[in-house]
Formats: C-alpha cells, structure tokens, sequence
C-alpha cells in the first residue's frame, strides 16, 4: 500500500488531555478514527504519535494527506 486510504474529507476534532499520547492512524483504515487500530500492519505505513502538551480540541487530519502531521493543514480542500 503506497498511498493511505481517505477517511474522511475533513478534520477529527478531539479533546485531548495535557500530558497523554495519542496515536494517530496514518494509513486511514482504522475503524477508531482518527485514532490507529493496528490496521495497518502489512501495509507499510505506520502511526505516528502525538504528545499533547495542554489539554483542548485538536483538529486531526482525516485525509491522512496532511504536511503537519499528525494535524490538519486544510489538505482535504485540494482532494
């Protein structure tokens, strides 16, 4: 697999909390979006994770086109 899947054309707003990690599914066929399942295994493309330095809403990629990963960047405007 050398392109991810789209999960959605749109951003995963999550509240994360202050000092958690969180990974998020790089390839698009998690069924936790935007968080991975380990769906990807096989695939070639791996999670990358994300250490919340203050809690608040966090706007994921769901396009999984991003250039700031693991956050929207407004990517999916161009798909």
């Amino acid at each position: 697999m050398a392109d991810p899947v789209v999960a959605q054309k749109a951003p995963f707003g999550v509240e994360v909390e202050e000092g958690k990690s969180y990974w998020w599914c790089a390839c698009g066929l998690s069924k936790e979006q935007p968080f991975c399942d380990g769906s990807h295994k096989g695939t070639g493309i791996e999670p990358s994770k994300y250490s919340a330095e203050k809690s608040g809403t966090v706007y994921f990629c769901g396009c999984k086109n991003t250039k700031d990963v693991p956050v929207c960047d407004g990517t999916h405007a161009k798909l």
